[in-house]
């Protein structure tokens, strides 16, 4: 059986009919390559092939060319595929091993963790913002579907955690449980950034002194050496911190009068005693902070106190109770003398002569309208009659027409002041009896003694 060569360059497609003068024509050689620049048409000759060439490539899917089954290679270790039909025909050497394109890896990458997720996560974790955190994981979750992330167990995590959270918040809102836990936190941050003392409380201060900051202090019992001890607080107002000077002053202002009602017997504190205050900062103030605690201290940096100075209602009976308050309104209405001298000021000073005088009045109205029992009797009625002495010679000082005179009656109503008689119901009082003067400073003895000053 012969087979017809196939339509080449040289060979006229029968189809298409007689193409110029008729005539035999010899056939092509089917070994002969053809001419250079032009492929050939259909199946390759039948001949050995060029070495280290294969002869056939694989045919077009579900096609056989013209009917015909391929002469495969012999067989390989590995499959080889050759160019498609039509395709220029190569020289490659059999390559034994699949190969990629640039830029990919034969192994597969990771997937990328969703941020969103580890956001939620540690949102439900800190419950600090739980509905941030659950929104923040319910679309990590329909990230990860989409884009084949992974992360999606921390997604889930954190959105049932801030739920949980976001519930807990509404419940502490509709129960009032925030507002609680708020003022509790504002009470442990300002005892953190100023701590709290209060009145009757005795410490040791870690520093040298009390003078500057003092960010915390050790209480301890009064009956021992200590620091310093608490004799009054009170709070200032105000929104906006109103510095230190402004902290100071009202220190100095209001500490000074609670001292008179922690130390009823002002001859008790002694002289090396001094006021010092605990006061907010600028930073406690954030805080809520607005408590100045007034202070006993020593005025030697490296000296303490020892034992309580607390002489109030809680330690006093009935007798003390009655007689410092007597002699107490007194002593602040001397404290009210102006600061001008007489000669400057005399209208001043007769007003200042009268007050003392309606003073005096009430303490001997006082003092006589309490009954004295044992022995504080005497002494105390032996002080009203040098205070009604001294009443009188006040009178006088007030209705002083000139310096002289005037000086003449002051000098008169400040001898029964504190003198002998003082003493004397002091003693039998069981109240400090020492007179709080200078050493150069001489007392007076009921109406023979001569002290121009009180000095209390």
């Amino acid at each position: 059986m012969s087979i017809p060569p196939p339509p080449g360059p040289h060979q006229p497609d029968p189809a298409q009919g007689p193409q110029g003068p008729q005539g035999p024509s010899p056939a092509p050689d089917p070994y002969r390559p053809p001419p250079e620049g032009q492929q050939p048409h259909g199946q390759q000759p039948y001949g050995p092939p060029p070495q280290g060439h294969q002869p056939y490539g694989p045919p077009p899917h579900g096609h056989q060319p013209y009917g015909q089954t391929p002469y495969g290679p012999p067989p390989q270790p590995y499959q080889v595929y050759g160019p498609p039909p039509g395709a220029p025909v190569s020289n490659p050497a059999p390559a034994p091993y699949q190969t990629w394109g640039q830029g990919y890896s034969p192994y597969a990458r990771p997937s990328s963790v969703n941020g969103l997720a580890i956001a939620s996560l540690v949102l439900g974790v800190l419950c600090c913002v739980p509905a941030a955190g659950l929104v923040l994981g319910v679309i990590a979750l329909v990230q990860i579907k989409k884009k084949g992330q992974s992360g999606k167990g921390m997604a889930i995590a954190g959105s049932i955690l801030s739920g949980l959270g976001l519930a807990l918040w509404v419940a502490a809102l509709a129960t009032g449980g925030l507002s609680g836990a708020w003022e509790g936190f504002k009470k442990g941050a300002t005892e953190g950034a100023a701590f709290s003392v209060v009145k009757g409380q005795c410490f040791d201060a870690p520093g040298e002194s009390l003078d500057g900051l003092t960010y915390d202090v050790d209480a301890v019992p009064c009956a021992g050496e200590h620091d310093g001890e608490v004799f009054g607080e009170f709070e200032m107002s105000g929104s906006v911190f109103p510095g230190d000077a402004a902290v100071s002053d009202a220190a100095d202002e209001r500490c000074y009068p609670l001292q008179d009602a922690y130390v009823m017997d002002t001859w008790s504190l002694p002289d090396d005693v001094d006021v010092y205050y605990f006061g907010p900062t600028r930073q406690s103030w954030r805080l809520g902070d607005r408590e100045i605690s007034c202070i006993f201290g020593n005025t030697d940096e490296k000296g303490t106190l020892t034992g309580s100075l607390r002489v109030d209602a809680t330690t006093l009976d009935d007798d003390q109770l009655t007689f410092l308050m007597a002699v107490n309104a007194v002593d602040k209405t001397f404290w009210e003398e102006p600061e001008e001298q007489p000669e400057d000021d005399l209208p001043g000073y007769r007003d200042w002569a009268r007050d003392v005088h309606d003073t005096l009045d009430d303490e001997v109205r006082h003092l006589r309208a309490h009954t004295w029992s044992g022995a504080p009797a005497k002494p105390v009625e032996a002080l009203i009659k040098d205070m009604e002495k001294s009443r009188g010679e006040w009178a006088k000082a007030a209705a002083s027409d000139d310096v002289d005179t005037f000086y003449t009656h002051y000098d008169a109503g400040y001898a029964f002041v504190d003198g002998s008689t003082t003493v004397t119901a002091r003693k039998a009082l069981g109240l400090a009896s020492d007179p709080p003067y200078d050493d150069d400073d001489s007392s007076g003895e009921g109406g023979d003694s001569g002290s121009s000053e009180l000095n209390v």
